[in-house]
């Protein structure tokens, strides 16, 4: 009979606390954007993350005054305008996923430039610590088009049910449909990795998140 380790079962635990407080917010989100009248509360619902992860990348800006300074001035600007803050509540939610789709879409897309590398070949390289098979190479560059296409119509789709959808259905959407849209990506990529590649050409999944991660630093150094 096996038994869970101290570290497994913590991270399980975290996991699993991760993934309640994303579907809770997920919720909490939706009926901020489907309230008919929405308000101070509604409107916090999507500024408070934005403002909490801009104050990360501030705080780990090599010009750290500098960008704390800009921050505290767009939340004095906010706390100002607090009255007036729900009636953007939607556009505040607009802009914050289609403008994180459209970074991703960016991020991924101009990779694919001639004298560039695919973003998800560097990641195999990592994983792989040497040069691509010519199969990788074409698979990686596929990937990387795929990502990109996803994030791009992410982004329009929102845009057109903002514009022409009732509120519900384009709040049901961002707010309810994006993360298993993205985990169905993760797994229709998955399955066509394995499917296309030689298993000992293939990373599993925790080995590219690894790698990942080790990406995300080298592009992000912390200021000292």
């Amino acid at each position: 009979m096996s038994h869970w380790r101290p570290a497994t079962l913590w991270q399980a635990l975290s996991g699993a606390a991760a993934l309640a407080g994303c579907i809770a917010y997920a919720v909490l989100a939706h009926r901020a954007a489907s309230a008919p009248a929405p308000g101070l509360f509604e409107a916090c619902v999507f500024i408070v993350p934005l403002m909490a992860a801009a104050l990360v990348v501030a705080w780990r800006s090599p010009a750290r005054t500098w960008w704390l300074l800009g921050w505290a001035l767009v939340a004095g600007g906010l706390w100002a305008v607090r009255d007036r803050l729900g009636a953007g509540t939607q556009w505040v939610l607009l802009a914050q996923h289609v403008g994180i789709n459209a970074a991703l879409c960016l991020g991924f897309g101009r990779t694919l430039a001639q004298d560039s590398v695919p973003l998800i070949a560097r990641l195999a390289r990592m994983v792989h610590g040497g040069d691509l098979s010519a199969r990788l190479v074409r698979y990686t560059r596929g990937a990387t088009l795929a990502w990109t296409l996803f994030f791009a119509a992410t982004a329009l789709l929102s845009i057109l049910l903002f514009a022409f959808a009732p509120p519900a259905v384009w709040s049901g959407f961002v707010n309810l449909l994006s993360l298993p849209l993205l985990a169905a990506m993760f797994v229709g990529e998955y399955i066509a990795r394995v499917l296309m590649i030689p298993r000992d050409e293939r990373s599993g999944f925790f080995e590219a998140l690894t790698a990942y991660r080790r990406f995300s630093r080298s592009s992000n150094p912390r200021p000292h």
